[in-house]
């Protein structure tokens, strides 16, 4: 298995403080914006998010929460086994908010889609805009584009996208998993 880094150390850092400052420049006053981590690993980055906006505007108002999409995921009857849910953390109704989903990769677009259709039982939110640290952009299966892209990657579905949080793998780090070619 081939390994190449493409975020680590301080340019993961500079990369979640730039799409906090474009978020910044596109909503200016958060009071009628929340952010939306879809679980599981897009929560370890609206954290990141939520955490720098709210040191950047030195204010501890911005709404955040966990949305999990397990039922909503259009494969979820096809696993093998029993299909664990998350609990959804969202404490506010998103009728009339301008919504930021947030997720670590963006893939084929059907984690995005589950999420929008789970998104709808907290209301009819005036935006939906997403947020995410990598774009596969040429694996998409479903029509659905990115607001705001950490760092866009061109690979083939056989590569693999893993991103490594800190807080949980003990380091922040985005590597492409290859396999060796003979």
């Amino acid at each position: 298995m081939q390994k190449r880094t493409l975020l680590n150390g301080q340019k993961f850092q500079i990369t979640i403080k730039r799409l906090c400052h474009q978020l910044i420049e596109n909503h200016t006053d958060f009071s009628n914006t929340v952010l939306i981590g879809i679980q599981p690993r897009g929560t370890y980055f609206a954290d990141r998010v939520h955490q720098e906006l709210s040191s950047i505007l030195s204010t501890s108002t911005i709404k955040k929460g966990n949305l999990d999409i397990t039922f909503f995921r259009d494969d979820f009857r096809r696993k093998d086994g029993l299909v664990t849910a998350s609990s959804n953390t969202i404490d506010f109704i998103i009728e009339g908010k301008r919504v930021v989903l947030i997720d670590d990769v963006l893939w084929t677009g059907r984690t995005i889609r589950a999420a929008m259709d789970a998104l709808l039982a907290f209301g009819r939110p005036e935006k939906v805009e997403l947020m995410v640290l990598i774009d596969r952009r040429f694996s998409r299966h479903l029509p659905i584009e990115p607001n705001y892209i950490g760092q866009q990657v061109d690979c083939v579905d056989s590569q693999k996208v893993k991103v490594s949080w800190e807080e949980n793998e003990g380091e922040d780090k985005v590597i492409l998993l290859s396999e060796k070619q003979s």
